[in-house]
Order: structure tokens, then C-alpha cells, then sequence
């Protein structure tokens, strides 16, 4: 795949329970759909809930991955996040007012850099509640809102992305209607989709020991954020992220498999 042109068709995800495994399989269906083609945004706004903001937040993972690739490279990141929200929740517009999100930036040792005035950010990751896109009162909300919300974007300048969040360790059952719900919103809105909620799937069939959760089962731990920051970042670039000395404290095995787990759900998930 190469680092600008992403061509995606609609997957269902085939997740079923057979003596305790979790098999993951894909089968492309109906149409396919193209974003046109554009480089990796460098300035990312991740407006979710908490999925995004623990271990210090993913967008510094993603960061800490991006410059490590590429020591030229100047990311910025910021996350705007509400407890338990939905992309119903956030006032987009607002984070574009001029003057606000993203003026400046701390660097260095806690040095504030004031940002070229005008656009702030190229790009915006999204992300739903994490039942949001399923459940029966809710997930007419995601889609009006997935466009809505892509639609001020693009207004604005920015590209939007859709995060296909993971289903609860207790209930693995929710991964195949929400990789279908994020990838319906982002094929009939032209959106870029991050296959996170695949990449754990595919991570627990192949390595069950693996904690990709935090104790309430939801929340990712130390080693789910870094592994849906390395899907983010083979989505967005294009490239894999296997052999990427950033580890955030993970050891080099668990990385490893983790970046190698991302990069093979990248490119099934994406076809030429």
C-alpha cells in the first residue's frame, strides 16, 4: 500500500467462539470506496473519550512512533477527550475557532512554541462511544454524526478519520458489528477508517496471554494503546511499523508482535 493511496472496500469481520479461541477472518463484500490521494496528516486533533486518554494518551504513542521512523519528522497532536462521550458530545467547530486548540505547543523541557498562525490541524481522528455505533438507540446517532462531524472537517481544512474502536475483553462478540459500522460510516462518507477494534482481535486469536485491557475490560492497557497507536500510524503512513524502536516501556518481544499484528491488519483490511 503505498503512502498516499488508500483504496478500502466494506469488511465483515466473521468473530466467533470456538472452545474458548477467538478466530478472525475477513470477507470483502459489495462496494469499495477511495479517498483521494493525500500525504499523512502532521498535525492530528484525536477527539474521543477515554479509550484515547489513558497511559498518557495515545496520540503520544502514535507521536513517539512517528519520530522515531523518521528523526526529520515534526508531528504535533492533541487530544480533545469526554469521559464516556460520543462524537454527538463534541462541539467541532469550536476546536477550529481561531486562536484556540493548538495556538501554541510545550516542547523541550516544557518550552511553549507558539504554531504558525491559521489552520492548526490537518487531520481528526474520531471516535464514537464505544458502544455508540451498535447500540439500538445510538447507532443512528453515530451515522448522522460521523457525517456531520466529517463534514465541519473538511470545512475547515482538515481530513477526517474515523477510529473503529475495540469490542470489551468479556464480550468479543461486539467486533464484527462495529468494524461493520465503522466501515460502512467511513465508505459513505469518503473517511480514512483506523482498524483498531481488528488489530485487538487479531492480537487476542493469536497471543490469548497478551493484556490488551486494563481490569474493567474495556480500557486499553499499556500494550492495547501502543497496538492501536501502531495501526493508527501503518494507516495513516502507509508503512509498516515493524522494527520501530520506540516501545514505551513494552519489552521488545511483546513490541514486536504488537507492530507486527497492526501491519498485517493494515494490509488486510486496505486493498490496492
Amino acid at each position: 500500500m503505498s503512502q498516499s493511496h488508500f483504496v478500502f472496500r466494506r469488511i465483515i469481520a466473521l468473530v466467533m467462539l470456538l472452545g474458548g479461541v477467538v478466530v478472525f477472518n475477513t470477507a470483502l463484500a459489495q462496494t469499495q470506496a477511495k479517498r483521494a490521494e493525500a500525504p499523512a496528516p502532521q498535525s492530528i486533533l484525536w477527539v474521543g473519550n477515554s479509550f484515547f486518554y489513558y497511559n498518557n494518551s495515545m496520540h503520544n504513542v502514535f507521536i513517539n512512533i512517528v519520530r522515531n521512523a523518521d528523526a526529520q519528522a515534526r508531528p504535533r497532536g492533541t487530544s480533545v477527550t469526554i469521559s464516556g462521550s460520543g462524537m454527538d458530545w463534541h462541539d467541532m467547530e469550536s476546536y477550529f475557532r481561531p486562536n484556540g486548540i493548538g495556538r501554541y505547543s510545550f516542547v523541550g523541557d516544557n518550552e511553549i512554541v507558539f504554531n504558525k498562525p491559521g489552520r492548526q490541524f490537518d487531520g481528526v481522528i474520531m471516535m464514537d462511544c464505544s458502544q455508540c455505533p451498535v447500540h439500538p438507540q445510538l447507532k443512528g446517532s453515530f451515522h448522522e454524526f460521523a457525517k456531520k462531524q466529517g463534514d465541519i472537517v473538511r470545512k475547515n481544512g482538515a481530513m477526517p478519520i474515523l477510529f473503529m474502536s475495540w469490542a470489551y475483553k468479556d464480550k468479543p462478540d461486539m467486533t464484527t458489528p462495529l468494524a461493520e459500522a465503522y466501515t460502512t460510516a467511513g465508505n459513505n462518507n469518503d473517511m480514512l477508517v483506523i482498524p483498531a477494534g481488528l488489530a485487538f482481535a487479531q492480537a487476542i486469536r493469536q497471543r490469548p496471554a497478551l493484556e490488551l485491557y486494563q481490569p474493567d475490560k474495556r480500557h486499553p492497557s499499556p500494550a492495547g494503546t501502543y497496538l492501536a497507536a501502531a495501526t493508527a500510524y501503518a494507516t495513516l503512513y502507509g508503512k509498516s511499523p515493524v522494527g520501530n524502536g520506540f516501545t514505551n516501556g513494552l519489552d521488545a518481544g511483546t513490541v514486536g508482535f504488537l507492530q507486527a499484528v497492526a501491519w498485517e491488519t493494515v494490509q488486510a483490511y486496505f486493498v490496492r
